[in-house]
Formats: structure tokens, sequence, C-alpha cells
């Protein structure tokens, strides 16, 4: 029997999560260095999963593992990952050992926490447990199974959103713990309406299974290949409703306009690596589910929902950028730009064309590492100043030239600069949209313009002008915070001039779901002199 790669992808952050957990409440170093260095061997492995994987063999999965598990109702055990999968699974094994040493002090216990209680194994042992829970949800192929841990991964992100915020806002404890409670409600409220309506889905589908197969089944696979066959004929008002119900999960968890309210409470009451954890890990679920389960098993009512979606992305696009222009919150700006990034994602997905699709995959993993670099130095910053108010600084680059120069680099590639790695899945997405979408595609082009505007003005009004009293004795980046953002800088870099370790990992992936869903890339229009030439 050959080793289960993808199980212990995800069983050694939760074993390490449980051994850091478990460590004395004298031992808090101990605890920091064993999450790490289960991050670290969790990063490993996922290592060996990129170069395992073959992006030129058949099939849509590989490194598969299947085994029965809840016989009398169809729920496997199914692991398997494609080029999609497999990259976000790298992503996030890379991040969460950055998000660790981010935060290495961030849960230290105050002087008047009691000596029994144990908050920075706690912190620790949540994040190890979010990332078990990613990675099992980026692996499942069997929808029940998918579902259990996409909705499991809640409990341990609540408690790190309200048990350990961010102790920089300004305020007094009573209103931090209030402000805090109340992100933290709002988060799981709001995720948990969009699971449970999920919920109600899977089980029609499992019910539309049984109906016509004779045995019920959650297998994707399965589900996908009785279709191509002719043996499940999903009625199009049934497919719909099913599509909707998954979906909406999905929208919510991403998030997508109207369904990202939560997301700016929750990213400006944690701490700052903490809103790395949603919005570069957490939230690409959502739109990794878009392309893995609603185009695969729902391709009809993918294309009947396509023109509402992109309306949806593209006002996600505008909304969170304008919103992002207007903010005072370093951490809610990053959280209204994160909504506008999230906007050009889907509409990459549901432009439905491979550079598109393609574009949108790259852009998930250009996001995550932008976005971690330039909210990570954010969170360093503010725990310098103490304050999360763009007016409380001015002048940073004077006395932290490091810390500003990372600052800018992270900037820079949250607006897309040319030469920088999100700027390659940003200029696919909208090309990939021009190709179907003319006008959707032009009109979301404003989003990159809003983009420099927010991200200039950012930098101009914290990091330029005199020198403000309150920031003339801060210190430049430490060798722990410099260990931290270098990687990411240099990734930045290197995916931004040569991107393809990436692409050709995704393309084989993008165009099985482009086959799934029955659609062929649009042929450009050519004059007719070049129709002539062509001939």
């Amino acid at each position: 029997m050959s080793f289960p790669l993808l199980t212990a992808t995800a069983v050694v952050p939760a074993l390490g999560a449980v051994l850091t957990a478990a460590v004395p409440a004298a031992r808090r170093s101990a605890a920091k260095w064993l999450a790490l260095v289960f991050s670290l061997a969790t990063l490993a492995l996922a290592a060996v999963q990129l170069m395992r994987f073959d992006p030129g063999a058949e099939g849509p999965f590989q490194l598969t593992e299947s085994h029965a598990w809840i016989k009398d109702f169809g729920v496997r055990y199914e692991l398997g990952v494609d080029g999609i999968a497999v990259v976000l699974i790298a992503l996030t094994a890379l991040l969460i050992p950055f998000v660790i040493l981010a935060g290495w002090h961030d849960a230290d216990p105050l002087e008047t926490t009691s000596t029994r209680w144990r908050p920075t194994q706690g912190f620790f042992a949540l994040i190890l447990m979010v990332e078990a829970m990613v990675v099992i949800s980026f692996e499942a192929t069997d929808v029940f199974l998918f579902y259990i841990f996409f909705e499991a991964m809640l409990i341990p992100m609540y408690f790190l959103i309200g048990g350990f915020g961010d102790r920089a806002g300004g305020r007094g404890a009573e209103e931090t713990a209030a402000q805090r409670s109340y992100a933290a409600v709002k988060f799981l409220l709001y995720n948990l309406a969009g699971g449970l309506i999920m919920l109600a889905a899977v089980i029609g589908l499992y019910a539309v299974t049984a109906d016509q197969l004779g045995t019920g089944t959650f297998s994707l696979q399965e589900i996908v290949q009785a279709r191509a066959d002719g043996k499940l004929d999903i009625a199009t008002s049934t497919e719909r409703a099913l599509f909707l119900g998954f979906f909406f999960a999905f929208a919510v968890k991403a998030p997508l306009w109207p369904l990202h309210t939560w997301l700016p409470n929750a990213m400006g009451e944690a701490t700052a690596p903490v809103a790395v954890l949603i919005t570069a890990v957490v939230d690409k679920v959502g739109t990794f589910a878009m392309l893995r389960f609603c185009l695969q098993l729902f391709p009809e009512a993918s294309k009947w929902a396509t023109p509402v979606i992109l309306v949806l992305a593209l006002v996600s696009i505008l909304y969170g950028a304008l919103l992002a222009v207007g903010q005072r919150d370093i951490k809610r700006l990053v959280a209204y730009a994160s909504i506008s990034h999230f906007g050009f994602i889907i509409l990459g997905i549901f432009a439905m064309t491979t550079q598109g699709q393609g574009g949108a995959t790259l852009y998930m993993v250009n996001h995550g590492i932008s976005t971690a670099a330039l909210m990570l130095v954010a969170g360093f910053l503010i725990s310098r100043r103490g304050s999360r108010l763009i007016a409380d600084y001015g002048g940073v680059q004077k006395v932290a030239p490091v810390l500003a120069g990372t600052f800018l680099v992270g900037g820079l590639a949250t607006l897309s600069l040319p030469g920088l790695a999100p700027f390659v899945s940003e200029f696919l997405v909208l090309t990939g949209t021009f190709r179907r979408y003319p006008v959707i595609g032009a009109i979301a082009t404003f989003g990159i313009v809003l983009a420099a505007l927010y991200v200039l003005v950012l930098y101009q009004r914290t990091m330029t002008g005199p020198v403000k009293d309150s920031v003339r004795g801060m210190p430049d980046l430490r060798v722990r915070e410099l260990v931290v953002v270098a990687p990411l800088i240099a990734l930045l870099i290197f995916l931004g001039v040569y991107p393809k370790p990436v692409t050709e990992i995704v393309d084989p992936a993008v165009e099985h779901t482009m086959t799934q869903v029955d659609k062929v890339d649009p042929k450009p229009d050519l004059p007719v002199t070049d129709v002539e030439a062509a001939k």
C-alpha cells in the first residue's frame, strides 16, 4: 500500500495542534517552536506533493486515496488533487510558517492573565488546526467529506478572531473585547448560514443520485462520470436550485458582494497574522470550490447563472476599491481591497475562458502572497505605534526605511504593478473576460485605477512627509520580521517575472474544467483581409 501523502499533509498539522495545546502553561516558547516545526513539516509534505504531481498525466486527479466510510449513505473518504488544488495546498503550507513567525508574540499573556490560562498554546494550536482543515478541504473529492471540513474550520477561526484579537485598536479593554466578540459572531453567523443552505443542497444532490443511479453517492468523480455517460440527468430546475445552494455558501466564504460585510470586521479586529489566515488561506476555499464543485457538478446551471454572477463580481471589484479609498483604518483598507480582488477572481472563473480561469487560479496564489506581505508589514507597523489609524502615522520611511520599503513593495503588488506577481494574473483575468464579455471587462479595469489610488494614498499618508513625534523613535524591522517578509517579497518578484512554474501545473486542470462545462474559448473577430490571409 503506497504512502497516504494527502492524508499525511492534513494529519501532520492536526497532530501538531494537539501537541502544541498540550504544552504546559509555563513553556510558551516551547509551544511556539513546536508549532513552527509542525508547520515546516507540513510545508515539506506539500513540496513532495508538488514534486510528485505530473501536469501531463491523464485523469483529473492524482495521488488519490479512497476508503469506505459511511457505507449506508454512500459517504467515502476520497482524496485527490488536480493542478489547482496542489498549488493552493502549497500556498497554504507556505504561508502558515510566516503566520506563526509574524504572530510570535501576539498571544503572549498580559500581566493580568491567569497563569493557569494558556493563550499562547491555544493561539498556535488553532492556527495549525485551521491549516489541517483547509488542506483536507482542497484534497476532498467526496462532497460530504468536503462539507464537513468546510464548516468545521469556522470553529477555530471563531476563537482566533474573538479570543485573540488586535490589541492595538486604541480603545479600552471592554470596548475592544466587545468589538472582537461582534466580529467573531458575525463571521460565524454569516458562514454558518451559507453552510446550512449548502447542507440542504448536499442532501438534495444525494437524493437525486439515489433516485437515478439506484444508490446515493457523494463522490465528485462518480457523479461527473455518470452525467457524462448519460446515467444521471438532473432536471433543469433541480440543478439550478442545487447550484444556488452550493454557490451561496462559497460566495459567503469568498466573499462576494453583498455577502461580504463580515470580512472588514473580522480582519479589522483580528491580529495581522490571523487576518492573513482569513483572506489569504481560508477565503480561498470558497473560490476554489466554485471551480471544483459548482462548475463540474452543475455545468448547465453555472452557465445559466453566469450573467448575474459577473455583475456581482463587477460590483465587488468597484465597491471594494471605492470603500478602500475612503478608509481611515489600515487593516480595514486591506480588507476592502481583498473584496475587490476576490471580485477579479470570481470574474475570471465565470468568464468561462481558459485565460480567465487560469488567471483566476493564479490570482488566488498571487493574492495570497501579496496580501500576506502587505498585511504582515502593516501588522509590524501597527504593533510599534499601537494604532490602526492612518492619520496617526507620517514620515515612517525616514526612521524605518526597510519597513517602509517592504510596505511599498507589498502595496505595489496589491495594485498589480507590472513586474510583480499579481499583474500577470489580473492581466489574464481581464484578457479572458474581454474575449467573451468585453463591456464587463472594460468596466472592471477601473478597479485597477482605484487600486493605484488607495495604495499610493495610503503610502503617502503613512510613510512620507514630516516625521510625527509618535513615530520618531520607531525601530526598523527586526531579524524575525525580515525572515517573514523577505521570502514573500522575493516570491512576488519571481512569479511576476516568471509565472510558468504555476501556470504549467494549473492549465491542464483549467482545461478539464472547461471541458466539463462544455465551453470553448471564443474565436477572435478578424477583419476580412486577415481571414483571407489566414486561408
